[in-house]
This record gives C-alpha cells, structure tokens and sequence, in this order.
C-alpha cells in the first residue's frame, strides 16, 4: 500500500504542477491575444482554441487532485452529524459515486476523442481529438484516486498525501 500510495502522490503532484503550469500557460497565451488585438490591431486565430485546450487540461486535473486530497462533493454535513459507522457508509458512496462518474469521463472522452481524431482544429493544426484529452485524462484520475481512497478507508491504511 505505501508503494502505491507513493506512485499515486507523485501523479498527484504532478497532475498539480501540470495544472498550474497549464492557468499560467492560458493566462499569457489571452494576454498576448489581448495585446494583438487591441495594440497590433490583429488578433491571433490560434490563441482562443489553444486556451481553451490548456482551460481544459487544468479544470480537469486541478478536479482530479482536488479528488485525491478530497475537496470534491461529497455528505460532509451528513457525515459530520452522523454515527460513525454511517459517516463510514455516506464517505463509501461518496467514493463509489466519484468512481462511477470518473470512468464515466473516461469512457465517453475517449468516444468522443476517437470520434473527432480524423477532424482538424483549423487554427492549430492538431486533430479535433486533442480537445477531449483532459476529460479522459481526467476521468482516468478520479477513477485511480476514488479507488485508492476506497482502498484506503476498506484497509484502514493512512494515505499520506
């Protein structure tokens, strides 16, 4: 468990890092496109598509992160009041639920990614597909990070983040 929790916490952190990188990446390629238009009086095509593409990749892997170290939706003023053991049972379903919809990002990202590969984003050149990479990215995420808490809360092992 403590191998895996150290392989997990490195994707964490790097999802976190790439998260990061991909906001600041966003934030310079909008002010360039805000300088080109109202200073150069000529606005780059490829700014909207490619920061929209880098929104994406840091919505959904900040979301992941915010999974692992869990900041998501759950029971928590239920869990909060609740006995013990039903706080245990509302934090299971939480998980469950995050599983489920993860791989369910998971599996329809990677529909809709096979399905619009052969199409092109004009301005940048890269096949339509690359717009639906962070959601299976991202859905591969919860699924590995919903289940390690599982994992951890059914072993009674401490993950350290």
């Amino acid at each position: 468990m403590n191998r895996l929790t150290r392989v997990l916490t490195a994707i964490n952190v790097l999802a976190l890092w790439l998260s990061g990188l991909g906001l600041v990446a966003m934030t310079a390629v909008v002010a360039w496109q805000v300088y080109g238009r109202y200073v150069l009086n000529e606005s780059p095509t490829w700014a909207e598509p490619l920061s929209l593409i880098l929104m994406s990749w840091f919505i959904f892997l900040g979301a992941a992160v915010g999974v692992r170290e869990g900041y998501h939706l759950g029971f928590d003023v239920l869990q909060a009041y609740a006995p013990v053991w039903l706080a245990g049972l509302f934090a299971t379903v939480s998980d469950l639920v995050v599983i489920i919809f993860g791989f369910a990002m998971a599996w329809y990202g990677w529909l809709l990614m096979a399905g619009t590969w052969n199409a092109t984003i004009p301005s940048l050149g890269l096949p339509g597909g690359f717009d639906f990479m962070p959601v299976v990215a991202g859905g591969a995420l919860f699924v590995l990070f919903g289940l390690e808490r599982l994992l951890v809360r059914m072993t009674g092992a401490e993950a350290s983040s």
